[in-house]
């Protein structure tokens, strides 16, 4: 039982730890937007072209002309893309804005229902408050479209990762305040 009282304990540190980092991150973000929300397009254009590549690449080593076909082209789709967003951040904004309120609309829904499933645990209120923010956020985005561009995507990118980090260390507490009563 000891062992696993430690075991909870560090994953109570570590949820704690974590959250602290992210809201430094979610800070950093909200005071630079437009580097944070350039940045996030640079960094996604990145990842298609890596993604392309691999996928080309193993597209070679298919079994037959078609299959490989097919994944050789969405593997040549995604570098375009990616070099897309890598050339020209300021343009590719406006798209990534778009797929950011989805974003923020849907994760927004899954928190909210995620806190209402974990209820009435520490730290449900933390999760119901940021789905909350989040579907607002996506809310706010969408009624600024397409003016809000790459300063939103970096504003709100900030604001998500305060409430993300907020929110793992209001479990880590509950977790670690939990394990607390448990053993007293």
């Amino acid at each position: 039982m000891n062992q696993l009282t430690e075991t909870g304990e560090s994953g109570a540190r570590a949820a704690t730890f974590f959250g602290v980092a992210t809201m430094i991150l979610g800070l950093l973000a909200i005071g630079s937007p437009l580097l944070a929300g350039v940045s996030v397009v640079v960094l996604v254009g990145v990842l298609l072209i890596a993604g392309g590549i691999v996928r080309a690449i193993w597209a070679l080593r298919a079994e037959s002309f078609g299959k490989g076909a097919l994944a050789f082209a969405i593997g040549g789709l995604s570098v375009l893309c990616g070099l897309a967003l890598v050339t020209d951040p300021l343009l590719a904004t406006g798209l990534l804005t778009f797929l950011l309120v989805v974003y923020f609309v849907v994760d927004g829904l899954l928190e909210i229902f995620a806190a209402f499933h974990v209820k009435p645990a520490k730290g449900w209120g933390w999760m119901l408050f940021g789905g909350l923010v989040s579907l607002v956020l996506g809310i706010l985005i969408w009624r600024q479209f397409p003016l809000s561009g790459a300063w939103a995507i970096g504003v709100l990118f900030g604001v998500k990762l305060l409430l993300v980090g907020l929110m793992m260390i209001a479990m880590g507490v509950g977790t670690s305040s939990t394990e607390g009563a448990v053993e007293g």
